[in-house]
């Protein structure tokens, strides 16, 4: 349904709410450690996820990432808008752009209220809530 990017990002988010704060902050080499994702792929979503002020970061011996803003105010939604941008959730699956109503492709309207049910649930869904559940299930799993 995601991307594996925006999957990373999301696992990303959870883990900074989990474990870090404006105070103390996380550094890609434990993020990179603790969440087994690629440096350079890791590198490439934190910093997706700052451009678009869901992450901050700050440098020096003790900088790191933090959220931003309270994980209850961070959907689904919106970290896959940040990694995807906002017009290719509604790319065509048969052209190359985003389907016109003038000119809608085969399967435009048949996707349609596919394509808003997931935005639906990506948007009613937060970092929060799935840190909850996280939480909720006790489990040592690795996020």
């Amino acid at each position: 349904m995601l991307s594996n990017t925006s999957n990373f990002a999301i696992r990303a988010l959870v883990y900074l709410e989990l474990y870090s704060s404006p105070e103390k902050k996380v550094g890609i080499k434990q993020m990179i450690t603790d969440l087994d994702i690629p440096e350079h792929f890791l590198s490439k979503i934190v910093q997706l996820l700052v451009q678009n002020k869901l992450l901050g970061s700050t440098k020096g011996p003790n900088g790191g990432f933090y959220l931003t803003k309270p994980a209850i105010d961070i959907t689904m939604l919106d970290v896959a808008e940040a990694i995807e941008g906002k017009e290719n959730l509604g790319n065509c699956v048969i052209k190359a752009t985003t389907c016109e109503a003038i000119e809608p492709c085969s399967v435009h309207h048949k996707l349609a209220h596919i394509r808003n049910q997931v935005k639906t649930a990506l948007r009613a869904e937060t970092i929060a809530d799935l840190v909850s559940e996280f939480r909720e299930r006790e489990e040592r799993i690795r996020i």
